[in-house]
């Protein structure tokens, strides 16, 4: 079984759900307290093994690639400061993750198309997508869980937790089937997305996590080929053909999700990663027990 050793951000959205913030500031640059959004994806893309990553972008979004640049006057700067040598080893390691490369999606047509961007990055080998909205926080990277699935079953796997009744007609539902022997594993063999009540399969969502097999860029270029709507290629329409043929898994992973592209998930994961921060964890959870207090 081929290792998986390269990765595509999808990183092109115009993050209309977190204006007017986004509109200087890419949504993927926000900060969840000192780092932002997009680097906790690569650090955990680099966490499960990952060498190669691809970061779909579009106009306006040079500042990623800036961020994963070295930047000489800062560091030269920090090094002339023993106080900061901490600092300095941070911002050195921004650059230092990965083998980071960028691609502009001259068209937004989704997400679909955005993987297609990177067909020539890929090439003939298995790759993980990471969706550039959602961060996900697990000591086991989500990451590896599935290159581990597809080391396993040899198959497209998407990662999924169940989400509330109330909030699956925001996201997709999958058919699944489980595997004796394996508690997270499942094979999945339908999905439909942004389900009726009258639709709903499981409550299982794919959430921000895959791991593909090149053959998908066929199948998204003969989907994109009979495509006579104005509508974009949904993805999911493409993970539910290759479920009815029994080409994908699912894997509901263990990891706490925060949606990036969203004001509460902001602040969520603002919340929960300052709590468990080494530097302001303390201070910011007595600072939070006081808050509460007046409301």
């Amino acid at each position: 079984m081929q290792k998986v050793r390269k990765a595509i951000i999808p990183a092109a959205g115009l993050g209309t759900r977190v204006l007017p913030a986004s509109k200087s500031v890419p949504k993927e640059m926000l900060n969840i307290v000192d780092k932002p959004a997009i680097q906790y994806i690569v650090e955990e893309a680099a966490a499960a093994g990952i060498e190669d990553i691809l970061i779909i972008t579009n106009r306006g979004k040079g500042v990623m690639e800036d961020h994963f640049d070295h930047s000489f006057e800062l560091e030269a700067q920090l090094e002339g400061n023993p106080s900061k040598a901490k600092l300095l080893e941070d911002v050195k390691a921004c650059s230092n993750i990965a083998n980071i490369y960028f691609v502009r999606q001259k068209e937004t047509k989704g997400l679909a198309h955005a993987l297609l961007c990177g067909k020539s990055f890929v090439g003939n080998e298995p790759f993980a997508v990471l969706y550039g909205d959602d961060v996900i926080v697990s000591k086991d990277p989500v990451t590896a869980q599935l290159c581990r699935c597809y080391e396993k079953y040899g198959k497209s796997v998407v990662g999924v937790n169940e989400v509330p009744e109330e909030l699956i007609k925001l996201y997709c539902t999958l058919g699944v089937e489980p595997i004796e022997g394996d508690e997270r594993a499942m094979k999945c063999n339908k999905i439909i997305e942004k389900p009726k009540p009258d639709e709903i399969l499981s409550l299982y969502a794919i959430l921000g996590r895959n791991v593909l097999t090149p053959d998908i860029f066929d199948k998204i270029e003969e989907g994109l080929k009979t495509n006579d709507t104005d509508h974009e290629l949904y993805l999911t329409d493409i993970f539910s053909d290759m479920g009815a043929k029994g080409e994908l898994m699912a894997y509901d992973f263990d990891g706490k999700r925060f949606d990036m592209g969203n004001k509460l998930g902001i602040m969520k994961a603002n919340c929960e990663v300052a709590l468990d921060h080494p530097e302001i964890g303390d201070g910011f959870k007595e600072y939070l027990k006081e808050l509460v207090k007046t409301f």
